[in-house]
């Protein structure tokens, strides 16, 4: 037996491989185009695993995949693959929309042929397991409930826009077809792997090297922070439990203003790794013009998985966010290794 990662050295799926093959001895082929985002060298622990099998190529090379599906008949397929950087998006749409868009359109297409020939069990076993983010439902006011599966899709972003559309291309599958499809729609992940682009990485990775930390704004824009593994748990949970056509919004319960996470990183920094100034880190907060179309706030109403299916994050945002610091002190090569290049000149791009 056997299941097909897409987009599996990235951050989210990385974590999601490494959890996978510590809970079971499933076979995993993992499938990465190797983008900026992707790196095997958060995969380095499965070296000599025959359980992983990395297989670089994109989503939307239709014989490729195919190639896969035959050789290793997988009963499962999780489509972590993706552009997921709103700031890129908004830079550059372009490849939003074929990797969100036109990739996933391609990778379903070659999933309900191989699904089609199935017969017996294997046929109805089968599930495909499509990744998302609640930034398809767009923004709330500070007193809305959170999001729930029903809520509107309302995306603001081309990075938003792209999800949105490859969500309702996995739902036309079900519903058209009846290829046994499940979606979730998370919440703003943090973790171990997490690229030094996002908030809470590139925060750790600025302070310590004594650079600004940029704030968007006026620093009050709200998310809902998941843990990584949690995050990878919640899928665990829909891929075994799920009802096929369904979605599940996965989340940590745990609002924070994106000011309020900064100033929780720089209080754990000054206690785990002081300045050589003395001073803390707090003094090198900036604020920067926001960006447009900036969503204000996000919230997940994660109680259809635990109601349905049982799940609940196993973090609070406390536990997790203090892991998340000592992970990032404790594998500075790694921050190194990801920091240079491309990355640099993204940055200087983006924040100058």
């Amino acid at each position: 037996m056997s299941i097909l990662v897409t987009g599996g050295a990235g951050f989210i799926g990385s974590n999601f491989v490494l959890e996978w093959l510590a809970h079971s001895d499933e076979t995993i082929i993992n499938l990465d185009k190797l983008t900026y985002a992707g790196n095997l060298q958060n995969l380095s622990s499965l070296e000599g695993d025959d359980r992983h099998i990395f297989v670089r190529g994109d989503i939307g090379d239709q014989n490729l995949v195919k190639d896969l599906l035959e050789k290793h008949q997988p009963r499962a397929i999780i489509n972590f693959a993706a552009e997921s950087h709103v700031d890129r998006s908004i830079l550059g749409p372009d490849e939003f929309v074929q990797t969100n868009i036109v990739g996933t359109f391609r990778l379903l297409e070659t999933v309900r042929s191989y699904w089609g020939n199935l017969t017996g069990e294997a046929k109805e076993d089968f599930r495909f397991l499509h990744v998302s983010t609640d930034e398809v439902y767009g923004t709330l006011t500070e007193t809305e409930p959170g999001f729930t599966e029903n809520h509107p899709y309302q995306p603001n972003s081309p990075y938003s826009a792209s999800k949105a559309a490859s969500d309702h291309l996995v739902r036309s599958y079900f519903h058209t077809y009846g290829l046994p499809v499940l979606t979730t729609n998370c919440s703003n992940n943090y973790g171990p792997y997490h690229f030094p682009e996002k908030l809470i990485p590139l925060i750790i990775h600025n302070a310590l090297a004594g650079k600004q930390l940029p704030i968007y704004g006026d620093g009050q824009q709200v998310r809902d922070w998941l843990y990584v593994t949690d995050h990878c748990s919640a899928i665990r949970t829909v891929l075994s439990k799920g009802e096929p056509g369904e979605t599940y919004n996965v989340g940590g319960w745990n609002e924070k203003p994106n000011l309020e996470v900064v100033q929780t990183l720089c209080s754990i920094l000054d206690e785990l790794q002081p300045s050589e100034s003395g001073k803390p880190y707090s003094d090198q907060i900036t604020y920067v013009k926001d960006r447009p179309g900036h969503d204000r706030r996000y919230a997940i109403d994660a109680r259809k998985l635990q109601r349905e299916l049982g799940w609940t994050p196993g973090e609070t945002f406390e536990t997790g966010i203090r892991k998340t610091v000592e992970w990032y002190l404790n594998n500075q090569d790694w921050v190194e290794n990801v920091t240079s290049g491309n990355y640099r000149d993204w940055m200087e791009a983006q924040y100058s």
